[in-house]
Protein backbone atom coordinates (compact mmCIF):
# COMPACT_ATOMS: atom_id res chain seq x y z
CA UNK A 1 0.00 0.00 0.00
CA UNK A 2 1.19 3.20 -1.10
CA UNK A 3 1.83 5.60 1.58
CA UNK A 4 2.26 9.24 1.08
CA UNK A 5 5.50 11.42 2.95
CA UNK A 6 4.81 15.01 4.91
CA UNK A 7 6.66 18.28 4.95
CA UNK A 8 6.15 17.99 9.13
CA UNK A 9 5.29 20.73 11.27
CA UNK A 10 8.37 21.69 13.32
CA UNK A 11 6.83 23.88 15.71
CA UNK A 12 3.35 25.69 15.91
CA UNK A 13 4.75 28.99 14.52
CA UNK A 14 5.98 27.19 11.45
CA UNK A 15 3.65 27.34 8.40
CA UNK A 16 6.07 26.13 5.59
CA UNK A 17 9.75 24.77 4.55
CA UNK A 18 12.56 24.77 2.28
CA UNK A 19 13.85 21.42 0.83
CA UNK A 20 17.60 22.04 0.95
CA UNK A 21 18.51 18.42 -1.09
CA UNK A 22 16.91 15.06 -1.53
CA UNK A 23 19.04 12.06 -0.01
CA UNK A 24 16.92 9.56 -1.98
CA UNK A 25 15.39 9.85 -6.13
CA UNK A 26 12.73 7.99 -7.35
CA UNK A 27 12.91 4.20 -8.08
CA UNK A 28 15.45 3.92 -4.95
CA UNK A 29 14.70 1.38 -2.42
CA UNK A 30 13.99 2.73 1.27
CA UNK A 31 14.25 1.40 4.34
CA UNK A 32 12.15 2.63 7.78
CA UNK A 33 15.26 5.31 9.37
CA UNK A 34 16.44 6.00 6.09
CA UNK A 35 17.06 10.33 5.59
CA UNK A 36 15.07 11.00 2.53
CA UNK A 37 15.38 14.56 2.46
CA UNK A 38 16.91 17.40 4.46
CA UNK A 39 15.00 20.86 5.19
CA UNK A 40 15.21 24.47 7.19
CA UNK A 41 13.16 26.65 8.49
CA UNK A 42 14.32 30.07 8.63
CA UNK A 43 16.31 28.87 11.79
CA UNK A 44 16.65 25.61 12.34
CA UNK A 45 17.98 22.85 9.77
CA UNK A 46 16.19 19.33 9.91
CA UNK A 47 16.44 15.87 8.09
CA UNK A 48 13.00 13.33 7.59
CA UNK A 49 13.39 10.11 7.84
CA UNK A 50 11.62 7.07 5.74
CA UNK A 51 8.51 5.78 8.28
CA UNK A 52 7.98 2.96 6.09
CA UNK A 53 10.30 0.26 3.86
CA UNK A 54 9.59 0.54 0.07
CA UNK A 55 10.55 1.90 -2.65
CA UNK A 56 10.25 5.74 -3.42
CA UNK A 57 7.74 6.15 -5.77
CA UNK A 58 7.32 10.07 -6.68
CA UNK A 59 8.46 12.88 -5.86
CA UNK A 60 6.33 15.65 -6.10
CA UNK A 61 8.68 19.00 -4.38
CA UNK A 62 12.51 19.92 -5.50
CA UNK A 63 15.23 21.30 -4.08
CA UNK A 64 14.97 25.48 -3.15
CA UNK A 65 11.14 24.35 -3.04
CA UNK A 66 9.36 26.35 0.19
CA UNK A 67 6.75 23.77 0.90
CA UNK A 68 3.27 24.23 3.22
CA UNK A 69 3.69 22.15 6.55
CA UNK A 70 1.58 18.90 6.40
CA UNK A 71 1.39 18.72 2.58
CA UNK A 72 2.33 15.44 0.93
CA UNK A 73 5.84 15.97 -0.49
CA UNK A 74 6.96 12.01 -1.69
CA UNK A 75 5.01 8.76 -1.94
CA UNK A 76 6.69 5.69 -0.90
CA UNK A 77 5.08 1.90 -1.95
CA UNK A 78 5.51 -0.97 -4.25
CA UNK A 79 7.10 -0.68 -7.89
CA UNK A 80 4.14 0.19 -10.18
CA UNK A 81 1.66 1.23 -7.39
CA UNK A 82 -0.50 3.84 -8.14
CA UNK A 83 0.00 7.42 -5.94
CA UNK A 84 -2.21 10.16 -7.66
CA UNK A 85 -4.30 9.99 -5.23
CA UNK A 86 -1.14 11.58 -2.74
CA UNK A 87 -0.24 14.28 -5.68
CA UNK A 88 -0.71 17.57 -3.95
CA UNK A 89 -2.88 20.37 -6.71
CA UNK A 90 -0.59 22.14 -9.18
CA UNK A 91 2.55 19.48 -7.80
CA UNK A 92 3.94 17.54 -10.76
CA UNK A 93 5.53 14.35 -9.62
CA UNK A 94 9.07 13.76 -10.13
CA UNK A 95 10.46 10.35 -12.25
CA UNK A 96 13.49 8.48 -12.61
CA UNK A 97 16.34 8.90 -15.15
CA UNK A 98 15.04 6.80 -18.01
CA UNK A 99 17.83 4.37 -17.85
CA UNK A 100 16.37 3.63 -14.14
CA UNK A 101 13.22 4.08 -15.26
CA UNK A 102 13.28 1.99 -18.14
CA UNK A 103 12.45 -1.62 -16.36
CA UNK A 104 8.73 -0.29 -15.15
CA UNK A 105 8.04 1.86 -18.38
CA UNK A 106 5.52 0.33 -20.54
CA UNK A 107 6.75 -0.53 -24.35
CA UNK A 108 6.26 2.73 -26.68
CA UNK A 109 4.07 0.72 -28.85
CA UNK A 110 0.95 0.89 -25.63
CA UNK A 111 -0.27 3.91 -24.39
CA UNK A 112 -0.30 4.12 -20.35
CA UNK A 113 -3.51 2.84 -18.37
CA UNK A 114 -5.68 5.68 -17.99
CA UNK A 115 -5.85 5.01 -14.29
CA UNK A 116 -2.15 5.07 -13.85
CA UNK A 117 -0.70 8.94 -13.60
CA UNK A 118 1.95 9.90 -15.85
CA UNK A 119 5.14 10.13 -13.98
CA UNK A 120 6.37 13.65 -15.72
CA UNK A 121 10.21 14.59 -15.70
CA UNK A 122 10.81 17.52 -12.97
CA UNK A 123 12.09 20.02 -15.15
CA UNK A 124 11.73 23.65 -15.28
CA UNK A 125 12.56 26.79 -12.69
CA UNK A 126 11.47 26.26 -8.91
CA UNK A 127 9.74 29.43 -7.41
CA UNK A 128 12.85 30.70 -5.33
CA UNK A 129 15.00 30.52 -8.58
CA UNK A 130 12.32 32.35 -10.52
CA UNK A 131 11.92 35.48 -7.52
CA UNK A 132 15.96 35.28 -7.49
CA UNK A 133 15.90 35.46 -11.80
CA UNK A 134 13.46 38.58 -11.87
CA UNK A 135 15.11 40.27 -8.93
CA UNK A 136 18.98 39.82 -10.50
CA UNK A 137 17.41 40.49 -14.37
CA UNK A 138 18.23 37.08 -16.03
CA UNK A 139 16.74 34.86 -18.03
CA UNK A 140 16.13 31.43 -16.06
CA UNK A 141 15.80 29.60 -19.42
CA UNK A 142 19.90 30.46 -19.96
CA UNK A 143 20.66 29.08 -16.72
CA UNK A 144 22.29 25.28 -16.90
CA UNK A 145 19.81 23.54 -14.78
CA UNK A 146 21.54 21.56 -11.62
CA UNK A 147 18.54 20.44 -9.53
CA UNK A 148 16.71 17.50 -9.50
CA UNK A 149 15.45 15.96 -12.82
CA UNK A 150 17.03 18.78 -14.71
CA UNK A 151 15.05 21.61 -13.03
CA UNK A 152 16.39 25.10 -12.08
CA UNK A 153 17.08 26.36 -8.86
CA UNK A 154 18.10 29.56 -7.34
CA UNK A 155 22.16 28.29 -7.41
CA UNK A 156 21.79 27.96 -11.37
CA UNK A 157 20.03 31.74 -11.85
CA UNK A 158 22.88 32.90 -9.43
CA UNK A 159 25.74 31.44 -11.30
CA UNK A 160 24.38 32.62 -14.34
CA UNK A 161 24.74 36.25 -13.06
CA UNK A 162 28.04 35.67 -11.87
CA UNK A 163 29.36 34.40 -14.99
CA UNK A 164 28.55 37.54 -16.57
CA UNK A 165 25.65 36.70 -19.04
CA UNK A 166 23.81 39.54 -17.70
CA UNK A 167 24.38 43.05 -17.30
CA UNK A 168 25.73 44.72 -14.06
CA UNK A 169 23.58 42.12 -11.33
CA UNK A 170 25.65 40.20 -9.56
CA UNK A 171 24.46 37.22 -6.88
CA UNK A 172 25.56 34.41 -4.97
CA UNK A 173 29.36 33.58 -4.72
CA UNK A 174 31.46 35.63 -6.90
CA UNK A 175 35.55 36.79 -7.47
CA UNK A 176 37.29 39.22 -9.17
CA UNK A 177 37.73 37.19 -12.08
CA UNK A 178 34.34 37.41 -12.91
CA UNK A 179 34.58 41.17 -13.83
CA UNK A 180 35.14 41.96 -17.54
CA UNK A 181 38.12 43.08 -18.14
CA UNK A 182 38.38 46.83 -18.69
CA UNK A 183 39.66 48.19 -22.51
CA UNK A 184 43.47 48.63 -22.51
CA UNK A 185 44.43 52.30 -22.22
CA UNK A 186 47.78 51.90 -24.01
CA UNK A 187 49.99 49.09 -25.62
CA UNK A 188 50.65 46.37 -23.18
CA UNK A 189 53.86 46.80 -23.76
CA UNK A 190 53.68 50.43 -22.51
CA UNK A 191 52.08 49.30 -19.45
CA UNK A 192 53.74 48.85 -16.15
CA UNK A 193 53.36 45.24 -14.83
CA UNK A 194 51.38 45.93 -11.09
CA UNK A 195 50.17 42.26 -10.45
CA UNK A 196 50.22 43.44 -6.57
CA UNK A 197 47.54 46.14 -7.30
CA UNK A 198 45.51 43.68 -8.91
CA UNK A 199 45.65 41.11 -6.27
CA UNK A 200 44.52 43.73 -4.39
CA UNK A 201 41.07 43.84 -5.72
CA UNK A 202 40.59 40.54 -5.48
CA UNK A 203 37.19 39.63 -3.07
CA UNK A 204 34.89 37.07 -2.39
CA UNK A 205 31.23 37.93 -2.58
CA UNK A 206 28.94 35.97 -1.04
CA UNK A 207 24.65 35.79 -0.89
CA UNK A 208 23.09 36.13 2.52
CA UNK A 209 21.73 33.40 3.98
CA UNK A 210 18.04 33.29 5.29
CA UNK A 211 19.32 33.81 8.91
CA UNK A 212 21.54 36.41 8.18
CA UNK A 213 19.22 37.97 6.28
CA UNK A 214 16.56 37.40 8.77
CA UNK A 215 19.08 38.85 11.77
CA UNK A 216 19.78 42.08 9.77
CA UNK A 217 16.24 43.21 9.78
CA UNK A 218 15.42 42.35 13.38
CA UNK A 219 18.65 44.02 14.18
CA UNK A 220 17.60 46.99 11.41
CA UNK A 221 14.16 47.02 12.86
CA UNK A 222 14.79 47.48 16.33
CA UNK A 223 17.31 50.22 16.08
CA UNK A 224 14.84 52.25 13.51
CA UNK A 225 11.90 51.96 15.57
CA UNK A 226 13.40 52.20 19.54
CA UNK A 227 14.65 54.89 21.49
CA UNK A 228 17.47 52.70 22.90
CA UNK A 229 19.74 53.71 25.54
CA UNK A 230 22.29 51.48 27.25
CA UNK A 231 23.41 52.28 30.87
CA UNK A 232 26.49 50.35 32.39
CA UNK A 233 27.68 48.98 35.80
CA UNK A 234 29.78 46.69 37.52
CA UNK A 235 29.64 44.17 40.31
CA UNK A 236 32.35 42.71 42.85
CA UNK A 237 32.02 38.92 41.14
CA UNK A 238 34.45 37.50 44.64
CA UNK A 239 31.12 35.80 45.98
CA UNK A 240 29.97 34.07 42.92
CA UNK A 241 33.06 32.92 41.97
CA UNK A 242 33.77 31.54 45.16
CA UNK A 243 30.95 29.54 44.91
CA UNK A 244 31.18 28.09 41.50
CA UNK A 245 34.75 27.07 42.78
CA UNK A 246 32.94 25.44 45.64
CA UNK A 247 30.65 23.01 43.70
CA UNK A 248 33.49 22.29 41.51
CA UNK A 249 35.33 20.89 44.33
CA UNK A 250 32.45 19.52 46.10
CA UNK A 251 33.16 15.77 47.38
CA UNK A 252 32.30 12.67 44.58
CA UNK A 253 28.93 11.68 44.96
CA UNK A 254 27.46 14.82 45.20
CA UNK A 255 26.17 14.78 41.92
CA UNK A 256 25.98 17.92 41.22
CA UNK A 257 25.39 19.93 37.70
CA UNK A 258 27.63 22.32 36.04
CA UNK A 259 26.98 25.42 36.84
CA UNK A 260 28.63 28.09 34.42
CA UNK A 261 29.09 32.26 35.61
CA UNK A 262 26.25 32.37 33.01
CA UNK A 263 23.68 30.25 34.70
CA UNK A 264 24.28 32.08 37.85
CA UNK A 265 23.43 35.15 36.15
CA UNK A 266 20.52 33.66 34.12
CA UNK A 267 18.90 32.43 38.04
CA UNK A 268 20.08 36.15 39.38
CA UNK A 269 18.03 37.72 36.44
CA UNK A 270 14.76 35.54 36.89
CA UNK A 271 14.64 36.43 40.89
CA UNK A 272 15.02 40.64 40.34
CA UNK A 273 12.58 40.87 37.17
CA UNK A 274 10.11 39.34 39.40
CA UNK A 275 10.07 42.59 40.97
CA UNK A 276 10.74 45.13 37.75
CA UNK A 277 7.90 43.79 35.43
CA UNK A 278 8.78 47.31 33.50
CA UNK A 279 11.10 45.28 31.92
CA UNK A 280 9.43 42.05 31.59
CA UNK A 281 6.74 43.28 28.62
CA UNK A 282 6.70 43.72 25.09
CA UNK A 283 6.03 47.10 23.57
CA UNK A 284 3.15 46.39 20.80
CA UNK A 285 2.71 49.32 18.94
CA UNK A 286 0.31 51.47 21.77
CA UNK A 287 0.18 49.20 24.43
CA UNK A 288 2.71 47.47 26.69
CA UNK A 289 2.13 43.70 27.88
CA UNK A 290 3.61 42.97 31.08
CA UNK A 291 4.41 39.17 31.93
CA UNK A 292 3.38 37.19 34.65
CA UNK A 293 6.71 35.06 34.44
CA UNK A 294 10.24 35.40 33.30
CA UNK A 295 11.06 33.92 29.87
CA UNK A 296 14.81 34.58 29.35
CA UNK A 297 15.78 34.64 25.92
CA UNK A 298 19.52 33.33 25.97
CA UNK A 299 21.62 34.76 22.70
CA UNK A 300 23.65 32.12 21.78
CA UNK A 301 26.44 32.12 18.68
CA UNK A 302 26.15 29.36 16.18
CA UNK A 303 27.64 28.80 12.68
CA UNK A 304 24.88 29.58 10.74
CA UNK A 305 24.41 33.12 13.23
CA UNK A 306 22.80 34.07 16.46
CA UNK A 307 20.11 32.52 17.68
CA UNK A 308 17.98 33.15 20.86
CA UNK A 309 16.00 30.20 22.40
CA UNK A 310 13.96 30.78 25.43
CA UNK A 311 14.19 29.59 29.12
CA UNK A 312 10.33 29.54 30.03
CA UNK A 313 9.40 30.43 33.34
CA UNK A 314 12.89 30.71 34.34
CA UNK A 315 11.69 32.26 37.88
CA UNK A 316 10.29 28.70 38.81
CA UNK A 317 13.55 26.68 38.28
CA UNK A 318 15.93 26.26 40.58
CA UNK A 319 19.69 26.80 39.92
CA UNK A 320 20.31 23.08 38.40
CA UNK A 321 17.69 23.34 36.19
CA UNK A 322 18.39 26.53 34.71
CA UNK A 323 22.14 25.18 34.11
CA UNK A 324 20.84 21.75 32.67
CA UNK A 325 18.16 23.70 30.25
CA UNK A 326 20.08 26.62 29.29
CA UNK A 327 23.11 23.83 28.28
CA UNK A 328 20.59 21.58 26.42
CA UNK A 329 19.09 25.17 24.29
CA UNK A 330 22.18 26.38 23.20
CA UNK A 331 23.27 22.41 22.18
CA UNK A 332 20.36 22.48 20.02
CA UNK A 333 20.42 25.98 18.89
CA UNK A 334 23.91 25.21 17.87
CA UNK A 335 23.61 21.87 16.12
CA UNK A 336 20.38 23.12 14.40
CA UNK A 337 17.87 21.61 15.54
CA UNK A 338 16.33 23.29 18.18
CA UNK A 339 12.38 23.29 17.85
CA UNK A 340 11.23 27.33 16.38
CA UNK A 341 8.97 27.34 19.01
CA UNK A 342 11.95 27.54 21.65
CA UNK A 343 12.98 30.84 19.39
CA UNK A 344 9.96 32.64 20.44
CA UNK A 345 8.27 34.10 23.47
CA UNK A 346 11.46 35.53 24.96
CA UNK A 347 10.30 38.35 27.43
CA UNK A 348 13.92 39.61 28.67
CA UNK A 349 16.87 38.48 27.05
CA UNK A 350 20.68 38.22 28.28
CA UNK A 351 23.72 37.92 25.85
CA UNK A 352 27.32 37.03 27.18
CA UNK A 353 30.31 38.54 25.73
CA UNK A 354 32.43 37.81 28.64
CA UNK A 355 34.64 34.92 27.34
CA UNK A 356 35.71 37.30 24.53
CA UNK A 357 37.09 39.69 26.97
CA UNK A 358 34.59 42.46 25.92
CA UNK A 359 34.38 45.09 28.86
CA UNK A 360 31.51 46.86 27.94
CA UNK A 361 28.91 47.19 24.86
CA UNK A 362 25.29 47.99 23.22
CA UNK A 363 23.58 45.14 23.07
CA UNK A 364 20.69 45.77 20.48
CA UNK A 365 17.32 44.93 21.92
CA UNK A 366 15.18 42.02 20.54
CA UNK A 367 11.97 42.85 19.62
CA UNK A 368 9.17 43.42 21.04
CA UNK A 369 11.04 42.64 23.95
CA UNK A 370 11.72 46.39 25.79
CA UNK A 371 15.37 44.95 27.51
CA UNK A 372 18.20 43.01 27.19
CA UNK A 373 21.02 42.57 29.40
CA UNK A 374 24.64 42.47 28.26
CA UNK A 375 27.20 40.70 30.76
CA UNK A 376 30.95 41.66 30.51
CA UNK A 377 34.54 40.21 31.26
CA UNK A 378 35.66 40.06 34.94
CA UNK A 379 38.55 42.71 35.27
CA UNK A 380 40.69 43.30 38.30
CA UNK A 381 39.59 46.34 39.73
CA UNK A 382 41.27 48.62 42.87
CA UNK A 383 39.50 50.21 45.88
CA UNK A 384 39.48 51.15 49.44
CA UNK A 385 38.32 48.86 51.98
CA UNK A 386 39.03 49.77 55.98
CA UNK A 387 41.60 52.35 54.82
CA UNK A 388 43.18 49.63 53.24
CA UNK A 389 43.67 48.96 48.80
CA UNK A 390 42.88 46.15 48.28
CA UNK A 391 41.97 44.23 44.47
CA UNK A 392 38.61 42.76 43.58
CA UNK A 393 37.02 41.00 40.41
CA UNK A 394 34.72 43.23 38.72
CA UNK A 395 32.32 42.10 36.18
CA UNK A 396 30.46 44.23 34.03
CA UNK A 397 27.06 44.85 32.89
CA UNK A 398 25.30 46.39 30.06
CA UNK A 399 21.26 47.09 30.16
CA UNK A 400 20.11 48.16 27.02
CA UNK A 401 16.48 49.87 27.33
CA UNK A 402 13.48 50.92 25.25
CA UNK A 403 13.15 54.58 26.52
CA UNK A 404 9.60 54.86 24.93
CA UNK A 405 9.18 51.99 27.44
CA UNK A 406 11.12 52.49 30.73
CA UNK A 407 12.38 55.50 32.21
CA UNK A 408 16.33 55.76 33.23
CA UNK A 409 15.48 55.40 36.62
CA UNK A 410 13.69 52.52 36.48
CA UNK A 411 15.70 50.91 34.35
CA UNK A 412 18.70 52.11 37.14
CA UNK A 413 16.73 50.50 39.90
CA UNK A 414 16.43 47.21 38.17
CA UNK A 415 20.75 47.30 37.65
CA UNK A 416 20.82 48.48 41.26
CA UNK A 417 18.87 45.26 42.67
CA UNK A 418 20.56 42.67 40.30
CA UNK A 419 23.98 44.02 41.63
CA UNK A 420 23.14 43.35 44.90
CA UNK A 421 21.65 40.35 44.93
CA UNK A 422 24.78 38.56 42.59
CA UNK A 423 27.57 40.28 45.63
CA UNK A 424 24.82 38.52 47.58
CA UNK A 425 24.42 35.49 46.06
CA UNK A 426 24.61 33.35 48.54
CA UNK A 427 21.65 34.93 50.13
CA UNK A 428 19.70 34.96 47.06
CA UNK A 429 19.82 30.75 46.95
CA UNK A 430 17.59 30.75 50.28
CA UNK A 431 14.55 31.79 48.22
Amino acid sequence: MATPVIMPRQGQSVESCIITEWKKKVGDEVHVGDVLFSYETDKSTFEEQAKVDGTLLAVFYNADDDVPVLLNVAVIGNPGESFAEFAPDGAAPASAPAAEASVQAAPAAEPAPASQPTVARAEGVSPRAKNTAERLGVDPAQAAPTGPYGRVIERDVIALAAEGRIGSGLGGRTTAADEPAPAAAAPAAAQPAAPAAADALAYDELKLPNLRRMIAKTMHDSLAEMAQLTHNTTFDATKILAFRESLKAAPLGMDLPKVTINDIILFAVSRVLTRHEGLNAHMLGDKIRYFKHVNLGIAVDTPRGLLVPTLFAAETKTLGQIAAESKMLAKSAVDGSVNPDLLQGGTFTISNLGLYGIESFTPVINPPQVALLGVCSITERIRTVDGQITAYPAMGLSLTYDHRAVDGAPASRFLKDLVTALEHFDMLLID
